[in-house]
């Protein structure tokens, strides 16, 4: 059974950093696409960022710049360093992984539970 584990949410200054963590688990033997989704009260939850196995990313527009994702796949992990955050920015920080191969069969998606950032002076 797959699992994604979320870490290094909590409560920053406006400007600040925080760097998000997720490590999949179980018996996998590939993850295509690895990234992250946060939703907000009131919100749809959204791309925020996205890496491939291959590499390749995708962000939202409003992060550009300030976010970067990176992934190592034979860890099956990923990471969202983000940087110049401001209160827009607070929301609940959810890890997504796309086009898993197990040993039963492919899975195509999986979310973590979520992990909590806000931003506020």
């Amino acid at each position: 059974q797959v699992q994604l584990v979320e870490s290094g949410g909590g409560l920053v200054q406006p400007g600040g950093s925080l760097r998000l963590s997720c490590a999949a688990s179980g018996s996998i033997f590939s993850i295509n696409a690895m990234g992250w989704y946060r939703q907000a009260p009131g919100n749809q939850r959204e791309l925020v960022a996205n890496m491939t196995r291959g590499g390749s990313t995708d962000y939202a527009d409003s992060v550009k710049g300030r976010f970067t994702i990176s992934r190592e796949n034979a860890k099956n992990t990923v990471s969202l360093q983000m940087n110049s955050l401001p209160p827009g920015d607070t929301a609940v920080y959810y890890c997504n992984a796309r086009n898993i191969v197990t040993p039963s069969g492919y899975v195509y998606e999986h979310w973590g539970q979520g992990t909590q950032v806000t931003v506020s002076s």
